[in-house]
């Protein structure tokens, strides 16, 4: 029996050619293995969004042009909508949401990146520290915001800011039952539940920056104001840009403070946040359509300032 042979190879009598399995096709099953694990990963969370934000978000949008009653759904066009416009709360919750939102970027978004600046200039107890200005956000915001309530804005004289203004032999105030001082004292209280996380991002992006830059600016006669201005800031511009989106957004959102500390509307409506009024009409009116036209307002201003920020930090980078 002649065997045949290809020259230059070597080929024994009763055995069969094996299969090609080169490196190719084990580089392939690899990645297919690899893919499909992190396909895997990827899906529960893609399916956690569908269900709990996405479904929700679209499930919203379909019922505010939509009325419910008993039972029967009826498409209402922008009826929902003109609504919640003419709603005498409606304009007051926009504006005691922007004036909170103001106020928050005045004092919430600066004392974090300040803090951070106070911190880092410590060369002990960092450790510490950093526990001290974080434990806050470990508290339940409710348990804060009662601790506020009750304890710090006491409009009598055993109230804490009352007795340290007492003390100070300054007037003291009513706090949440007084109108004027609603807003400022619920953003008193929501900077010092919410502002440990921004503390330690500021704080993990001032240690990126080389020393090298502060040594350079002492050596030119920096003092400590001019080196936050022409040094810090800089150095930190994306961190603060994004910080403060993240900022206006959540700020806008204003929900358990008035609840908690106004008992909702506060003094003279003083406290009607635009979330709280979608509270309202949603458990208190039984009108969730009107809730979710109030909602998708909402959407479409926090998406349009989205957009505008990212428009405009795309053009700054």
């Amino acid at each position: 029996m002649a065997i045949t042979t290809v020259p230059g190879t070597t080929r024994k009598p009763g055995r069969p050619t094996p299969p090609h399995t080169g490196p190719q096709r084990t580089s392939l099953g690899r990645k297919v293995r690899d893919n499909l694990t992190g396909h895997a990963f990827l899906i529960g969370a893609v399916l956690c969004f569908v269900v709990f934000s996405w479904y929700p978000m679209v499930r919203g949008i379909v019922m505010s042009f939509q009325r419910t009653r008993r039972g029967e759904t009826t498409w209402v066009g922008w009826d929902n909508y003109s609504r919640i416009i003419a709603d005498p709360s409606f304009w007051p919750a926009w504006q005691n949401t922007l004036y909170f939102t103001l106020l928050a970027l005045v004092l919430g978004y600066a004392v974090p990146f300040f803090v951070a600046i106070l911190l880092n200039e410590f060369r002990h107890a960092k450790g510490y520290l950093r526990i001290l200005v974080y434990l806050p956000v470990m508290l339940p915001p409710a348990s804060a915001l009662y601790l506020f309530k009750f304890y710090a804005y006491d409009p009598s004289e055993a109230g804490l800011f009352n007795a340290i203004l007492k003390a100070l032999h300054l007037p003291t105030s009513q706090w949440m039952q007084s109108p004027e001082m609603t807003m400022p004292a619920m953003v008193l209280a929501s900077t010092w539940m919410n502002m440990g996380g921004a503390v330690l991002i500021y704080l993990a992006s001032l240690q990126n920056i080389p020393g090298e830059l502060y040594e350079a600016a002492e050596l030119d006669g920096a003092g400590i104001w001019k080196r936050i201005r022409h040094v810090t800031i800089p150095q930190t511009r994306l961190i603060l840009a994004l910080l403060a989106m993240i900022q206006i957004v959540a700020t806008m959102q204003l929900f358990i403070e008035p609840l908690i500390l106004a008992n909702g509307a506060g003094a003279e409506d003083s406290a009607t946040s635009v979330a709280y009024l979608i509270y309202q009409h949603g458990f208190f009116q039984n009108d969730l359509n009107g809730a979710a036209a109030l909602g998708v307002l909402m959407l479409v201003v926090l998406a349009g300032f989205s957009a505008a920020y990212l428009r405009l930090s795309a053009k700054q980078d």
